[in-house]
């Protein structure tokens, strides 16, 4: 008698969800079936499903921003971005739309854009604990890319220190060359792991930096017209690298 019970009850739940999937259209159904899809974590048949649910309906926001955290989960964030940016098209008001868009660019590294997009969130939805999480993150990130002597460089330290221009160019502006070369040989020491460097060597980031920053110290002090010339390069670096990856 149990085992007849069990079957009745799930030929009922199996008529009960025909039914329900019978009043959904088919975009809906297949919107449904990617949201499934993204909680199995099978990101990419997620993107399938979202853009059939697309082609059938191509006026609404929630499908392409739902194919924008799929595209984001699979690392794909030009994509993203790109769907965030057409369901804001659709839906001006649609803060998920900018809250996802922030996500991307910030994996972008692209802190400044997504400080814009998360304050937009926040803007229509105030009360969003995710959104202003996020914020202070990418505002943090900012803050640390924007500092030539903050933690989050927007360049690579250790090709600095090991760039052999450079190391030329320090030595031969500083008005005691012995001494220059004398600390830039333990800057380089320390940077590779050598006899100085202890266990951390190369893996210890934070050593890495702060001896480049002590090295930027020194010299600025000695030399900062070179400081100046260092920090303008950086920065036209920085420019070339944001310009290409708009196209």
């Amino acid at each position: 008698m149990s085992s007849i019970k069990h079957l009745v009850y799930a030929v009922i739940r199996f008529l009960r969800e025909q039914s329900q999937m019978d009043a959904y259209t088919s975009d809906e159904q297949e919107s449904l079936e990617g949201n499934n899809h993204m909680k199995e974590e099978n990101y990419s048949a997620a993107v399938d499903c979202y853009t059939q649910a697309i082609e059938l309906d191509p006026n609404n926001a929630v499908y392409y921003c739902n194919r924008a955290a799929a595209q984001s989960k699979l690392g794909h964030y030009t994509d993203a971005i790109k769907d965030c940016e057409k369901a804001i098209a659709i839906d001006s008001k649609y803060s998920k739309a900018y809250g996802r868009m922030g996500l991307a660019l910030t994996a972008m590294n692209k802190f400044e854009e997504a400080v814009t997009s998360y304050q937009k969130a926040l803007d229509l939805d105030p009360e969003n604990d995710s959104y202003k999480s996020n914020l202070k993150i990418a505002e943090q990130k900012l803050r640390e890319v924007s500092s030539p002597t903050g933690t989050g460089l927007s360049f690579d330290m250790t090709s600095l220190i090991n760039n052999p221009a450079f190391i030329s160019m320090t030595i031969c502006q500083s008005s005691d060359l012995p001494l220059a070369y004398s600390r830039m040989s333990g800057m380089m020491t320390n940077a590779i792991g050598g006899p100085a460097a202890g266990v951390g060597g190369l893996t210890d980031l934070s050593s890495l930096i702060q001896a480049g920053q002590q090295f930027a110290q020194q010299i600025q002090q000695q030399n900062p017209e070179l400081i100046e010339q260092l920090r303008n390069h950086i920065r036209s670096r920085s420019f070339s690298s944001s310009t290409e990856d708009h196209s």
